[in-house]
Order: structure tokens, then sequence, then C-alpha cells
């Protein structure tokens, strides 16, 4: 795995517009390069911010949004259209404002009658095998991106601490009593977020500080899910300076201004 670059911003605010023409540039080289991107998109305050600011910058003209593939990293057990799935912030931030191929938008399967979360992550999972390459790493596609919050707990996606999907091998897998509501989530696992050619963790605000110093320690992934989401080329840590004030500061480096 790769050891973290750790960025910092004045405030998320600015942390939301650097992540977002971080994200463009990102998308812009890789399609470039290869015609074709994938993306997994996180929620949270800061995430959905960020997705915000991509849609406010004329930038975004300059991604090819026909031939990028949009996933989720975690997704809530909950009906469509629920204003707390992080489907529904993405695309009334986001996706509904370009000119998107729907057929390349992967949301997690939502709550409907018969489905259970441990169905969900497997329909999942093999869409997600569906979109793998000969190239790709295991059970899923090589993603360009993966972007993930970090809770004051330091989990990342639906990977709490301590709790059984840590351990688990499999691509997707669905979570159940969550200790933060809703109790039914799917979430991709620890390896399928490190088949991702880069990782970024975005934090904001003082209540993280202590989960971003923990994430970048020498903790296990069970008790500090954070310290195992580790991109195979380049890991990066983007935070605003609350998040980043238990840091030392050799390690905390400030954006460029």
């Amino acid at each position: 795995m790769t050891v973290p670059t750790v960025v910092v911003h004045r405030d998320q605010e600015i942390l939301a517009k650097a992540v977002a023409a971080r994200l463009v540039t990102r998308l812009v080289d890789v399609q470039s390069a290869r015609g074709g991107a994938h993306v997994v998109l996180t929620g949270g305050g800061v995430g959905t911010a960020a997705l915000a600011e991509v849609a406010a910058t004329p930038a975004h003209a300059a991604v090819d949004w026909d031939h990028l593939d949009i996933w989720w990293g975690d997704e809530r057990f909950l009906p469509a259209g629920h204003e707390e799935r992080n489907e529904t912030g993405a695309r009334a931030v986001l996706l509904d404002r370009m000119h998107v191929d729907e057929r390349r938008v992967h949301p997690m399967p939502a709550a409907e009658e018969g489905l259970s979360p441990e169905d969900a992550a497997e329909l999942y999972a093999s869409e997600l095998r569906a979109a793998t390459h000969p190239d790709d790493h295991g059970e899923v596609p090589s993603f360009d991106v993966l972007m993930l919050g970090l809770g004051p707990d330091a989990h990342v996606a639906s990977l709490f601490p301590g709790m059984p999907a840590l351990y688990e091998r499999r691509p997707v897998v669905a979570v159940r009593g969550a200790p933060k509501p809703p109790p039914n989530r799917v979430t991709l696992t620890l390896p399928a977020i490190q088949t991702a050619r880069e990782v970024w963790i975005i934090a904001a605000g003082e209540s993280k500080a202590k989960a971003v110093r923990l994430a970048l320690s020498d903790a296990g992934p069970v008790q500090v899910p954070g310290a195992g989401a580790r991109g195979r080329q380049r890991t990066l840590f983007l935070l605003d300076r609350a998040a980043a004030k238990e840091l030392p500061a050799e390690i905390a480096r400030p954006a460029s201004p």
C-alpha cells in the first residue's frame, strides 16, 4: 500500500473547491490517456460539497461525462430517492446537472420489498465484476479515484471499528447494526478499496482531528478502518486545518496558495 500524502487547506469551503479541481483534473488526465474512467463517490457534508463545486466550476466541461463510470463506496439501505442516500445527494448537486450516461451510473440497490441488504450487496458485487477487465486487480474495476469520508470514529465507507465487515474478503457486503443510523447499509470492503489506483480521504472539522491522526498512524484497520484505506498508486488525505490540528507539522503539508 502507498504511503499517504497529506494536503491541508485553510477551511472546509476551500477544501471542497480544491477537491473538485483535483477531481476534474484527474478525470481529464485519465480519459485523455485511456478514453474512459472509473470514479467512486462519497457522501457526507464535505464530500457532497465537493461534488457541488464540480458542478459549479466551468472546468467540468472538460470531463467526458458520457465515458465516466460512477460508483459508490457505500450506501444507506433506504428506499430510492430517500434524502439520506448518498446517491440522492450526488444526483441533486452534480449528476442531474451533467450529461451522464445512465448506463454508466451504478448506484447501490435501494431498499424495496423482498430485497435484503445481503441481496443488494450480491447484486452490486455482480455489477462490479461485470465491469472488470483482464488488467484489473480482483473482482472490481481499477477505480481511478475512490473518494472516502472519515468519521469521528475513523470509519470509512460503512466500515465501522470492530465490525464483521472488516474481516471480509468479498468486495461488497451488507452491514447490519451500524452504530450510526440507519443500521442497515451496503459497503465496499477494504480489499475492494485497496484495488483503487488512487484513494482520497476527505475530512473537515475539528471533530475529525483524532480520527485523522489515528488513520495516519500504524493502527490496525479493524480498530481504525481509515488506516486500511490506501490506494495502489497514491493515497491522499485532503483536509482542512481543523481536521489536521493533531498532526505533526512535518506530516501536514499546507496547500500552495
